[in-house]
């Protein structure tokens, strides 16, 4: 088997991983829990990659040729790691399993091969504590649809020898990712700490009633929403100029929300089980007519923004 990437897991997230490799020309290895599960795994990556579109070569092999070029098993029985460019876990949010997994990649993945971890939440430095290759091991932190959205964040841990994570960054951009480099294994990383400081703001002035849910979508969505689809917040106030910024900062910092906690009325819809759109209801009831536009219409959008992030 020519060069190939190994994906742990065969939950949606693994599936949509695979797919971004299958879909630019790199064969996937899917090892899970049992081969039935792999291999369930494996058509949905299939499926996805075809439907996110084919290139380089594969985009002239039909689906039963492709389906011949990937391999699943279990990982435990899996031996032939010679060819391996990347190693991804992307198992259940549970600590105790990621580092039994990465103790056994440890003694058996050869030096020289990165292996990653998809964790939201648990850093790489815990899941890796005490082995004796963690300098070759890292965070890889996908955002769902991992087949669709574009960001990769490669955390280095406190072990985590550069060379490794910028490797590990140069494939991601050889299958058309946006890696990032987030040198030190804080909670959130990147994406999520700017994203969950944007959150505690828009919670906050729900929970004051000074917005609705909606109004603040459309004040996102139509706004800087809709400029960072173009540039990030970085390059915009470049383009803008940061004096215009710090007085405006000066102006609005002290009066924004710095709690610790989430708002009572987010914590009154967990009581309730509220949990939004799969549970029925969130902020707002939803019917499973509405459910399935609005999701049709993220797709959609996703797809329309992706298209806007490779215009040159």
């Amino acid at each position: 088997m020519m060069n190939y990437v190994v994906v742990i897991g065969t939950g949606i997230m693994a599936a949509g991983i695979a797919a971004g490799f299958i879909a630019q020309s790199i064969p996937v290895v899917i090892l899970g829990r049992s081969k039935e599960k792999a291999d369930a795994c494996l058509e949905k990556a299939l499926l996805l990659a075809n439907k996110i579109g084919l290139v380089g070569s594969n985009a002239q092999k039909d689906v039963s040729t492709l389906k011949a070029e990937q391999s699943t098993g279990v990982l435990e029985d899996w031996s032939n790691w010679d060819q391996c460019l990347w190693v991804i876990e992307t198992v259940a949010e549970n600590l105790a399993l990621k580092q039994e997994i990465f103790q056994y990649l440890d003694a058996v993945v050869p030096a020289q091969i990165p292996i990653g971890s998809n964790s939201s939440g648990f850093p790489i430095s815990k899941i890796a504590e005490g082995l004796k290759t963690a300098e070759r091991m890292m965070g890889a932190h996908y955002f769902m649809p991992a087949e669709v959205v574009p960001l990769v964040e490669i955390v280095m841990g406190q072990k985590t020898a550069l060379p490794f994570a910028q490797e590990a960054c140069e494939l991601y951009k050889r299958i058309s990712k946006k890696p990032v480099l987030v040198k030190k294994d804080i909670p959130g990383f990147l994406a999520n700490r700017i994203q969950h400081a944007l959150m505690r703001e828009a919670l906050s002035l729900v929970q004051e009633g000074i917005a609705t849910p909606d109004d603040i979508d459309d004040a996102v969505r139509y706004s800087f929403g809709f400029r960072y689809a173009a540039v990030g917040p970085m390059t915009q106030k470049e383009i803008s100029g940061w004096d215009g910024m710090a007085n405006a900062a000066r102006e609005i910092y002290p009066s924004l929300s710095n709690t610790a906690y989430l708002p009572p009325k987010v914590e009154q819809l967990m009581k309730e089980g509220k949990t939004g759109m799969k549970a029925g209801e969130g902020f707002r009831k939803w019917t499973p007519e509405e459910i399935a536009k609005v999701s049709d219409s993220y797709s959609r959008r996703l797809k329309a923004a992706f298209d806007v992030l490779n215009i040159e």
